[in-house]
């Protein structure tokens, strides 16, 4: 028995603000989508909304702080349900600057500290036993 590759994405029509984010794989869980709504980070429109049943169409464009990133997308569809990551792309455009050079390499560069607070990396170990050598 195969199964059919699921309903296509509603173009018109209206659909809650939390439900659209977890359709679209903004947030892993439409809680998390509440609770991002909720805080006040989730703008519709240029407008902040605390409700996570604010209603959104397509054409509206919703600016989203999360994961330390800002994401603006707009709306091209509603979903009917959270499909595959190809399926949910198909329901918003990204308005998002790309990164500049710097900021798509912060991952990279890992945690950053102050010099000289906490532990010493094994860096900062192998710096202090040449030092130690030097000395000896």
């Amino acid at each position: 028995m195969s199964r059919s590759p699921g309903p296509a994405p509603d173009p018109g029509g209206a659909q809650r603000l939390d439900k659209w984010l977890w359709f679209a794989r903004v947030v892993k869980t439409r809680s998390l989508a509440t609770a991002l709504v909720q805080s006040g980070k989730v703008r519709v429109n240029r407008i902040r909304t605390d409700k996570p049943s604010h209603t959104i169409r397509p054409g509206d464009v919703i600016t989203v702080t999360a994961h330390s990133r800002v994401r603006v997308l707009k709306v091209l569809a509603t979903g009917e349900r959270r499909g595959p990551a190809t399926e949910a792309r198909e329901l918003y455009e990204e308005l998002t600057p790309p990164p500049t050079a710097f900021e798509g390499h912060e991952a990279e560069l890992g945690p950053q500290r102050a010099p000289g607070s906490g532990r010493p990396t094994k860096r900062d170990r192998r710096a202090i036993e040449r030092l130690m050598k030097r000395e000896s």
